[in-house]
């Protein structure tokens, strides 16, 4: 009689590990699906683009990472003397120069900055006070700017949303693509309670408090639109 063959822990693991990524593809697929019905059930035929494109970003970002876990654990597995130093992960896609944008929320509102730095949304897209330029002033941090009116979009260290003229560190701002397409702007100086507050509009037009946002609040969540 043939003895019993046994399956080594590492080939369990690797089976699992090849588990894990065909499961976030699959949730990054059915993700990407339910985001264009919806989409196409509420006519925004033209914010579709955007969100597939950053949808295909996030998830080449998210094969890259897997990959280099997979690198590594293999690498820790059999260790060498010359074994690669593990990279921090970047996202090459928020570098670069100035991008002059309008910034589409979820709640189908673009968000201005008025002459008195006032920041709020308008249902119109002709207003020329939502016309932006943003510019990448660090890894992942940017700074938002009205072409018109010269203000910065600004978060303080209490929540608060509003223009400001001179550029400071309440200007800097966590640029993120979201699972669902959209991008998020969270303080990259303040957080409250060890939680990041994020830029936002509620239905009317109006931004949240700092402290009243959640990255999963579709009010926090915006489209980057080409002007």
């Amino acid at each position: 009689m043939l003895p019993p063959v046994r399956v080594s822990d590492d080939d369990d693991d690797d089976d699992e590990g090849d588990m894990e990524r065909s499961s976030g593809c699959s949730l990054c697929a059915l993700a990407t699906l339910v985001t264009a019905l919806f989409l196409i059930a509420r006519e925004d035929r033209h914010a579709l683009p955007v969100i597939m494109t950053n949808i295909i970003i996030n998830n080449n970002n998210n094969n890259n990472n897997n990959n280099n876990s997979y690198s590594s654990s293999n690498s820790s597995a059999h260790p060498s003397s010359s074994a690669p130093a593990r990279h921090a992960r970047s996202y090459p896609h928020l570098q670069g120069d100035t991008r002059r944008r309008k910034l589409y929320s979820f709640q189908r509102l673009f968000l201005r900055i008025d002459g008195t730095g006032r920041v709020t949304g308008t249902r119109s897209r002709d207003d020329p006070h939502t016309i932006l330029e943003i510019t990448s002033v660090d890894v992942g941090v940017v700074a938002i700017r009205s072409l018109t009116t010269g203000y910065y979009l600004t978060m303080n260290r209490k929540g608060e949303v509003y223009g400001e003229r001179e550029y400071s560190v309440n200007c800097r701002l966590k640029e993120r693509i979201e699972e669902n397409g959209y991008n998020t702007y969270a303080s990259a100086q303040w957080r409250q309670r060890h939680r990041a507050m994020f830029i936002s509009l509620n239905a009317n037009g109006k931004p949240l408090h700092g402290r009243n946002t959640h990255r999963r609040n579709t009010n926090t969540h915006f489209l980057p639109i080409t002007v």
